[in-house]
């Protein structure tokens, strides 16, 4: 939970596939001098070696832009921002850049006909393991293309980015030869090329939605965490660059995919809270790169450094299911606690969905919280797509999800950790139109939007969920997936009339407000729904845009 920094959200990034895996890199040799005051700066500074001085500028230096009533810079205007920026980035963050970083300028049509491809160059195995792994969150529906739904959070709105393939940063703006810079976007990215000049960003295993948050919390955090104190400098002591008008927010947004996506930028600057409180500071956020967060567990509740458990399901599928392969290798995914937490607090944001958390639960006064009780005890999880060995051939991937199931495996601290993890799955399921199969315990059935047969089993601390399209599938992807005639222990779950179940968990008849379930939480974009940032998959793309105003930045201050 970030409690002290206000964000409006409204925007996504481009995936750009890693053209090489980078290291961490230690830095010795040099030997930095000390920011300077006033008289006390040294009568020969340099780039390389002066914290707050880069290419003739000084982070203080009035720039004739600095009274202008717009932020609409010349080229040679934009080079002395850029510089400045930089120095800058390098006080609050006592580092100072190793080369320049070229700041470009595009056109947002150019942006969207060299970037309007989300995924990037993938195939359709993974578009379909993709499609499978957020339909099984309950955040894109059977008839929902997950590709099109993050191009729908991306819509207009990307300001810019940092592309650490090319170590450039990219303005997009509607007037590329006079944009409109804002100064403080500006320096989060400049941030990133002075994280990649350092530590390397290559270097980060993203494989998965978990591994993604976990490194993401650091490296985002820490430039969340730069920007935060950047724009309070703006309003305390430095003159900056910001525009007046504020670029619009995502009217139509997925809250599964956004809660994902934006939570290393909500949790994250706390987490690099937690490591300037230890003794070194700044130079055990540097350590960090070096061993960054094993999950995003991790960075929600910063110095909880449990271990994640590596889940390796078992394959009992019959010869007419097989796993589902992506380059050679079987598609699997770990969503970690972020995927969990956002599945149940998604419909909170979205009177047509089901929700398990409440908005209150949720919205924070400066953010969103993550830290609940039906996910914090995850340890690990594994979910591993399955696909009907006779399914036709088909080069549409939404036509080839309909052959497909999936297995999915988390452990838990304790029983009890995954017994309310289950108690909230089984709600959520209720809220879906879940309905108990009559001869097969622990095993329910969807007809619209995630249609399909579950089955759902807990053994101590793991939890066992199966997906398929019908019942009798259910046991062909996972032996032993379901017992019939009610044999086996009943978990509890949805029932037929709406009465408590084993779990407690009641399921209204007719959906009216008193079903926990089906209470629909009204609610609009508000302040938080207008700023975001991601790097989506396998590639890296770090984005940054906010929807500000002059009243809010005036109220935004830093407490720590």
């Amino acid at each position: 939970m970030n409690s002290s920094r206000t964000r409006t959200v409204a925007l996504l990034a481009a995936a750009l596939v890693l053209l090489a895996v980078l290291g961490g890199v230690a830095f010795f040799g040099v030997v930095l001098e000390e920011r300077p005051a006033g008289d006390d700066r040294p009568a020969e500074p340099t780039t390389e070696s002066t914290i707050g001085y880069v290419e003739g500028y000084w982070y203080d230096d009035e720039l004739p832009v600095d009274d202008r009533d717009d932020a609409t810079l010349a080229e040679d205007e934009l080079e002395a921002v850029i510089y400045r920026s930089m120095a800058r980035v390098e006080v609050i963050r006592e580092l100072t850049f190793e080369d320049d970083v070229h700041v470009d300028v595009v056109s947002r049509e150019e942006y969207r006909a060299e970037h309007g491809d989300v995924f990037g160059n993938v195939s359709e195995d993974e578009l379909i393991q993709r499609n499978v792994n957020y339909e099984a969150l309950f955040v894109v529906d059977r008839a929902t293309d997950a590709e099109d739904e993050y191009d729908s959070l991306y819509g207009g709105a990307v300001n810019g980015y940092y592309d650490p393939t090319t170590g450039e940063v990219v303005v997009i703006s509607d007037n590329p030869d006079e944009p409109e810079t804002d100064e403080i976007t500006l320096g989060h990215e400049l941030l990133h090329a002075l994280q990649d000049q350092r530590f390397g960003l290559g270097g980060f295993d993203r494989s998965t939605i978990d591994d993604t948050a976990a490194s993401n919390g650091l490296v985002e955090g820490d430039a969340v965490w730069v920007e935060t104190e950047y724009e309070q400098r703006c309003e305390t002591e430095w003159n900056c660059v910001i525009p007046d008008d504020e670029p619009g927010g995502v009217s139509d947004i997925n809250w599964g995919l956004y809660l994902i996506l934006f939570q290393p930028y909500d949790d994250g600057p706390d987490y690099v809270d937690y490591l300037l409180a230890q003794d070194d500071g700044w130079a055990a956020v540097d350590a960090a790169y070096d061993d960054p967060p094993a999950s995003s567990s991790e960075v929600i509740r910063p110095g909880d450094e449990r271990t994640p458990v590596d889940v390796a399901l078992e394959d009992r599928s019959s010869d007419e299911w097989e796993p589902l392969e992506v380059g050679g290798e079987v598609a699997n995914e770990t969503v970690g606690e972020v995927g969990m937490v956002s599945m149940f607090a998604a419909g909170a944001f979205d009177s047509s969905e089901p929700t398990v958390l409440e908005r209150d639960d949720v919205v924070t006064d400066g953010g969103y919280e993550y830290d609940h009780r039906y996910t914090d005890g995850w340890v690990g999880d594994e979910l591993v797509v399955y696909v009907a060995a006779d399914a036709p051939e088909s080069t549409d991937p939404m036509e080839s999800v309909e052959y497909t199931g999936y297995v999915w495996q988390s452990e838990w601290q304790t029983a009890e950790d995954a017994e309310e993890f289950l108690e909230a799955y089984l709600e959520l399921l209720s809220g879906y139109g879940a309905e108990p199969v009559d001869d097969r315990a622990n095993a329910y059935e969807i007809d619209d939007d995630y249609p399909g047969a579950y089955a759902v089993d807990r053994d101590g601390e793991t939890v066992t969920i199966v997906r398929a399209p019908s019942v009798d599938d259910l046991e062909e992807i996972d032996g032993g997936a379901t017992a019939t005639d009610g044999a086996g222990a009943d978990i509890g779950g949805p029932t037929a009339d709406g009465s408590a179940d084993a779990t407690g968990i009641t399921a209204s008849a007719d959906g009216d407000d008193s079903d926990p379930i089906a209470a629909a939480v009204e609610t609009g974009l508000g302040s938080i729904a207008t700023v975001a940032v991601v790097v989506i998959g396998t590639g890296i793309a770090i984005v940054v845009v906010r929807g500000r105003t002059a009243a809010s930045r005036a109220q935004r201050r830093v407490e720590r």
